[in-house]
């Protein structure tokens, strides 16, 4: 974890969703986010509320945990109410959520069924609406900060099928919140991560594609065990000073997206020093 910034969400009340483990993003988020001076509830996945008990007695400060199936408008009601009976308002939540049937990631793109094409759109894109909505009810008047986990939709990615698609729609969706939520101080933005070995990730048959692409294309050396770095960028755009900053995608992949190519090996005429390995690609 790195140095707190004492002060940077001070006061701050956030709702965090999606933690079931200590090794999701999730999780590094509340943890920073305590850390930054914010008070916390998590919202979890009613079968997931055992593992994320677990988790949150590692967190350095007790925090609530409300089931939310951000799918269930029952669920998201409750919430809200939990929220106006104990807090002065909502400052900021993470949308954390995501979720695709197997035949909807690896194998062949159109041989997906619609039904869970249809669960994965509404976990992992519409509900990211759905929290913006949520958000919009709760917010002081000063305004709030809605972020989301990106993954990079810009290209087709091999083995990620129909959350790839569902992340495009993610993007999107970021663009209109920003536009709608806007006008009430509330801003809406991604962290597009680089590929980190989470629960969600095990998921993902073929996953050691992705680690195997950062490997030799990214830049800055890239660890996917460490996800301190995308909690710290979240805990910015939640905090005041992003205060201006919306419908962005803020990429925390160790410069993957801004290159064009993978880099030459360690010793090739266009490397002949291995200077561009000297991060340690």
């Amino acid at each position: 974890m790195s140095p707190a910034r004492p002060g940077l969400l001070a006061g701050k009340h956030l709702l965090v969703t999606g933690v079931a483990t200590t090794d999701s993003l999730a999780f590094a988020t509340a943890a920073a986010a305590i850390d930054h001076g914010a008070e916390v509830a998590l919202g979890v996945f009613p079968r997931d509320l055992e593992r994320a008990a677990g988790a949150a007695a590692e967190l350095p400060a007790t925090v609530p945990l409300l089931p939310l199936d951000l799918t269930d408008d029952v669920m998201v009601a409750e919430v809200a109410e939990w929220v106006r009976a104990r807090w002065p308002g909502l400052d900021g939540a993470l949308h954390a959520a995501a979720f695709a049937p197997r035949d909807a990631l690896g194998g062949r793109f159109t041989a997906a069924a619609m039904d869970g094409i249809a669960t994965a759109f509404h976990t992992s894109t519409y509900s990211y609406a759905t929290l913006g909505a949520l958000l919009e009810s709760l917010a002081p008047p000063s305004g709030g900060s809605l972020v989301g986990l990106d993954f990079d939709a810009a290209g087709a990615w091999p083995v990620y099928n129909w959350m790839g698609v569902c992340k495009a729609g993610l993007e999107a969706a970021n663009r209109y919140l920003a536009r709608d939520l806007g006008p009430r101080r509330i801003r809406a933005n991604l962290v597009a991560a680089g590929p980190l070995t989470t629960r969600a990730a095990s998921g993902i048959p073929g996953f050691d594609l992705l680690l195997d692409a950062w490997e030799h294309r990214s830049p800055m050396a890239w660890d996917p065990t460490d996800g301190d770095a995308v909690a710290d960028a979240v805990c910015f755009l939640l905090s005041d000073l992003a205060r201006m900053v919306t419908g962005e995608i803020l990429h925390v992949d160790g410069g993957y997206h801004a290159m064009a190519a993978p880099l030459a090996p360690a010793g090739h005429p266009a490397d002949p020093t291995g200077a561009l390995h000297a991060v340690g690609v």
